[in-house]
């Protein structure tokens, strides 16, 4: 097990370029299940955890799986014999939850463990069941597994009574070869939804509305292997344009798409931050200056993204002034918090508030990762805070960032990875 030792005080500058985004890339490849003789290629693929988790549960489906030397996936369904998830696979990980809807519409059955991920707060998956039942299909949940059969999903009118995003994207994958018309209303509308969608259309299915909350899809026969490429991440984006602001450096970030991050971006400019954008990158100038507070309530795209919330959370810390953050999504995702009070953070949480009081500098400390985005944020104090800050439990951050010490290093940051 390793930890990352970080010794603050160092503005980042240059320019540092983003990988494919994790929560594409995870749904393509439980979607590539769905190609009927040929094969699906993904490319822009970030090395993460929970790509080669969900590489190895394919794998142990019997489907055939290959990567070339520049980390494309190759994907051929044709000899998969089994349609089982086990616990020891999908544990650690929600996401797991995403092979359910296609392996019932491709094949009528499928044995899935009731997923894990970050303890962050309840996710529920009886929406996807619900919405799956509604479509014909017999669900069965026992010891720890959902068992489902259908011997046809039909289309449907699915409304979600709760946004929900790997519902959406679940039900949006068994509808595509379901018998006639689905309609998916409350859908969620983050970009990695509609790059789903795309992705989905381009393998032939007939689907409208995306990007929108209301989504229909027209069952088609069959699907066909692809090659698409993913997005690219645009909660990395948002994590290295914070990191620049906390540490009041000059930063661009580039292979991004700058209009998935204008929320953030908009919240930046707040806290005092000079940006620019292109198409695809943004440039993000503090001018040395110390950021100042600026409130945040995190919802649905195209509102805050609760998966930046512990990051601007960090920067509050040590900005100048009180701001609130408004945790809507997640009820228990503030344990962020308690590790940053030991660096000298002054944080008040009240129910799902946190109010922050920011002091000029953050103090280095032993602190422990939580969660995937609370890694994110004790990288983020680490940065800022004078002395040393050792984080423990950096498991949690290999699953949603590509080497991301590495990139903060090219960027003038003291970062290293060691043993413990």
């Amino acid at each position: 097990m390793d930890k990352l030792i970080i010794k603050g005080g160092v503005p980042l500058i240059g320019e540092v370029s983003v990988s494919g985004a994790k929560n594409a890339v995870l749904p393509m490849l439980c979607a590539s299940v769905m190609a009927s003789n040929t094969c699906v290629t993904l490319k822009n693929i970030p090395h993460l955890h929970d790509v080669t988790t969900t590489v190895r549960l394919l794998r142990q489906m019997g489907v055939s799986v290959t990567l070339d030397d520049n980390m494309d996936i190759k994907l051929d369904s044709s000899t998969i014999n089994n349609f089982y998830a086990p616990y020891d696979l999908v544990k650690t990980m929600r996401s797991s939850i995403l092979v359910l809807g296609p392996l019932l519409a491709k094949f009528g059955t499928a044995k899935v463990s009731l997923p894990g991920g970050c303890a962050i707060g309840t996710r529920p998956v009886e929406m996807h069941l619900d919405a799956l039942s509604q479509m014909g299909a017999s669900i069965n949940i026992d010891n720890g597994y959902i068992t489902a059969s259908s011997k046809k999903l039909v289309g449907s009118e699915i409304r979600f009574l709760k946004t929900t995003v790997t519902g959406t994207e679940n039900i949006l994958m068994a509808s595509t070869l379901a018998q006639g018309k689905t309609i998916i209303s409350n859908a969620a509308r983050e970009p990695e939804v509609v790059d789903l969608a795309n992705f989905l259309n381009k393998m032939g299915a007939s689907i409208t509305g995306h990007g929108t909350d209301i989504i229909e899809i027209d069952g088609v026969d069959t699907l066909r292997g692809v090659s698409y490429t993913a997005l690219p991440d645009r909660i990395e984006t948002g994590t290295f344009l914070v990191a620049a602001a906390i540490t009041g450096g000059h930063v661009t970030v580039k292979n991004t798409i700058s209009s998935h991050v204008r929320t953030i971006i908009d919240k930046l400019k707040d806290s005092g931050a000079h940006v620019t954008t292109t198409e695809n990158s943004v440039t993000l100038d503090m001018k040395g200056k110390r950021p100042m507070s600026v409130d945040i309530e995190t919802g649905p795209y195209p509102l805050f993204p609760t998966d930046m919330q512990a990051q601007l959370t960090a920067l509050n810390t040590v900005a100048t002034g009180t701001s609130i953050i408004k945790e809507n999504i997640f009820e228990n995702r503030f344990m962020h918090v308690q590790e940053m009070t030991r660096m000298g953070a002054d944080i008040r949480l009240e129910k799902n508030c946190a109010i922050i009081s920011g002091i000029e500098k953050l103090v280095g400390a032993s602190v422990m990762a939580t969660d995937l985005r609370a890694s994110a944020s004790l990288i983020l104090a680490g940065l800022i805070a004078s002395g040393t800050t050792e984080i423990e439990r950096i498991y949690h951050i290999d699953r949603g960032y590509d080497c991301i010490e590495e990139k903060l290093r090219q960027l003038g940051a003291n970062i290293d990875r060691v043993p413990m």
